[in-house]
């Protein structure tokens, strides 16, 4: 939420659609899965991405994060 809450009110109301069409579509047209990383991927918003884990066997999405393309694969160490 903090990275969401950071973003400008323009770009939370578009991702936040992306991420509810999430509910009825885990895996949307030019979703992408991302590679060392089970079972996450990640779609795109303009110059942001949405990264996120499913969980078929219990039908849950986790969103990982949500960050600018320079940023958001970056480790958190």
């Amino acid at each position: 939420m903090k990275q969401f809450k950071k973003l400008s009110e323009n770009l939370q109301e578009r991702i936040q659609i992306k991420i509810d069409e999430l509910a009825t579509e885990p895996r949307p047209d030019k979703v992408k899965k991302l590679k060392d990383r089970e079972n996450a991927y990640r779609i795109k918003v303009s110059a942001y991405r949405i990264l996120y884990k499913i969980q078929d066997d219990i039908l849950l999405i986790t969103v990982i994060k949500i960050g600018h393309r320079q940023d958001v694969y970056k480790d958190e160490s």
